[in-house]
Order: C-alpha cells, then sequence, then structure tokens
C-alpha cells in the first residue's frame, strides 16, 4: 500500500520499539489468555507423542481481534493537532473495529472505508465504536483510491492496517506475552494477510531463537508466493472465506517476512473450516476463519510439527453468527 505518511516521525522497526509498545498499550489492552487443550494436543500428534498446542487468544481481544493492540499503538503516538484533524483507513473489519474503538477510548474521530462484501458482524462492529463508514468495492485498487480521495481532500491523517512500523510493534506484543508465559516453544504459527501480525511475531520470535510459520489460504497465497519469488506480489481476487487475509504484504512487512520467517503454508478453505469447527467444539472459544487457518495447517502438516510445543496466535473472533460456514447457509 502506497503513498501514505508517517503517523509521527520516523520509526524504526527494531525490539525496542515493540518493548516500548508493550508498556504503552499495557492500560488499553486485553493480556488475553493462552489455552491448551489435552484433545487438541492428541488429535495432532497422538497421546504419546508429546505435541503440545498453546492458543493465544487474541480473539478475546478488544473488539474481537488483535487489531487493536496496534490501532491503540499509532493513535497514542498521534501529536495533539493529528488527533484533532482525526484519522483514516481501510479495513475488511477487524482494522477498522480497532481503530474506532481506539479513537473512541483516546477522543480521535475515526473514518473506516470497509469492502461491500465485508461480513455485516465486522461493518457492525466498526459502527458501535462511532466510527464514520464508507463502503467501497472489494480489492486492494478500490483500496487505493479511496485513500488517495482522502489524502487529498482532508487533513485526516492515515493509519494503515499493517504496513507502519508502530502498527507493527503493536501486534508483536501478543507474540511477547505469549512467549512470556510459555518460554519453551519450539515454534510459533500466525495468519498472514498483510503481514503486520507475522512480521511481528516473528520479530520477537527470531530474537528468542524461535521459529515461526506463516499461515495463508490457497486462494490468497500472494504471500507464499512473494516469498519464493523475492518480490512482493499483487494480492489474488478476494475468493477465501478468510476475508481478513486478503491483502498484499508491505513494504515494512515483507522483509521481516523475508529474513525470519521459516515458511508459509497453504491451507485450503475446506481445511480451515473443518480446523474452525474443531476450535469451537474443543476449545470452547468463537474464532474466526482467518484466525483458524494457524490450527488447519498444524493438521495439514503433521510431520512438521510432531512432538513439538507450538504457540497459536488465534488472531481474531469476530463471526456471523447467521452465516456459520459448516451450517450451509
Amino acid at each position: 500500500m502506497t503513498g501514505w505518511q508517517h503517523i509521527a516521525g520516523a520509526d524504526d522497526l527494531n525490539l525496542n520499539l515493540i518493548l516500548r509498545a508493550e508498556k504503552l498499550i499495557a492500560p488499553y489492552i486485553v493480556q488475553t489468555p493462552v489455552l491448551n487443550s489435552p484433545c487438541l494436543d492428541h488429535a495432532v500428534g497422538g497421546a504419546s507423542s508429546g505435541t503440545q498446542l498453546w492458543f493465544k487468544c487474541e480473539n478475546l481481544q478488544k473488539t474481537g481481534a488483535f487489531k487493536f493492540r496496534g490501532a491503540c499503538h499509532a493513535l497514542l503516538h498521534l501529536t495533539e493537532s493529528q488527533r484533532q484533524a482525526g484519522v483514516y483507513t481501510v479495513s475488511s473489519g477487524n482494522h477498522g473495529a480497532a481503530l474506532a474503538h481506539a479513537g473512541q477510548i483516546l477522543g480521535v474521530s475515526v473514518h473506516v472505508a470497509v469492502p461491500n462484501n465485508a461480513p455485516g458482524v465486522k461493518k457492525q462492529n466498526i459502527a458501535r465504536f462511532g466510527a464514520h463508514i464508507t463502503e467501497i468495492e472489494p480489492g486492494m485498487a478500490a483500496r487505493e483510491a479511496q485513500i488517495k480521495h482522502w489524502q487529498e481532500a482532508s487533513t485526516m491523517q492515515f493509519i494503515p492496517p499493517y504496513d507502519h512500523p508502530l502498527i507493527i510493534a503493536g501486534q508483536a506484543t501478543a507474540a511477547l506475552e505469549l512467549i512470556k508465559e510459555q518460554p519453551e516453544l519450539d515454534g510459533i504459527l500466525a495468519p498472514l494477510g498483510g503481514g503486520g501480525l507475522l512480521s511481528g511475531t516473528a520479530m520477537v520470535a527470531h530474537s528468542q531463537g524461535i521459529p515461526v510459520w506463516g499461515v495463508e489460504p490457497e486462494l490468497a497465497a500472494d504471500g507464499a508466493s512473494s516469498l519464493k519469488l523475492g518480490t512482493i506480489q499483487a494480492a489474488m481476487p478476494p475468493r477465501s472465506i478468510c476475508d481478513g487475509l486478503l491483502t498484499s504484504l508491505g513494504s515494512h512487512t515483507f522483509p521481516v517476512v523475508q529474513d525470519y520467517v521459516n515458511d508459509i503454508l497453504l491451507v485450503s478453505d475446506t481445511d480451515v473450516i473443518r480446523a474452525m469447527k474443531v476450535l469451537w467444539q474443543s476449545l470452547k472459544v468463537i474464532v474466526e476463519p482467518s484466525s483458524a487457518v494457524v490450527y488447519a495447517a498444524v493438521c495439514k502438516y503433521p510431520e512438521l510439527f510432531q512432538g513439538k510445543r507450538l504457540g497459536l496466535i488465534l488472531s481474531g473472533g469476530n463471526v456471523d453468527l447467521e452465516r456459520v460456514p459448516w451450517t450451509g447457509e
């Protein structure tokens, strides 16, 4: 995503920025639980394998997703004049809701452009916190056009969904909490859309010598292609059920993924629906499709993870309960 200005000054993306972010956002966020289910351990590794899955439940974060961390961190760095001017963003739902709620708490007006095919529950989440909503066509071209329009027509500040050091640093605090609670992990899996969560996770995990895998849908495999080809590939047409993972990598997130992520694993939408249902039933928490990809990957690639202690970041839980995918409705 191009054309945006720094939120406030030039902030280098590094571990110190992440550690500062943890302290800065602590009064505002939920330190989400890390859950384990022996039945899920046994399901992926067998009763005697020693496989353990530790789920970082960002679906229980404020506004139902990890995005609140980065949005809150970004707004806390605004100058007073930027706060008064307000902010805008583009989002399939979770970043928009997070920014809206953070803006409500900090007294900042928020405008959000939302694809017209975004789940109703996510649009409702944005509206609930008082944001001004503009519906746009799906896809990156429409997002870029709306950003350009707002840049030319207003003094509001753009808060990108993922591709900014302050956003990445905020998202990274989820992995920081996970590792503090479970320091003996053999690996971490995180979903990949634009790469804010994955790149932040990878930076934190790398500092502790923990390998990281990204996971994305087969129908939105631009991240895997980017890693293979060495350049950022355009987002694929928005066909996957994982609506939160349909964006391309950014200029800040891609180099981190290149340097610190072991591999990008692909899962089908069928894999995701199956994993989502199992998590609802066994872990007793609601997760959205974009969040379920990490468990789907552990199930699909058992040879990679046999006998390991794995951290899985459940990125969000905003689901339209009138359209649960396995009901066939």
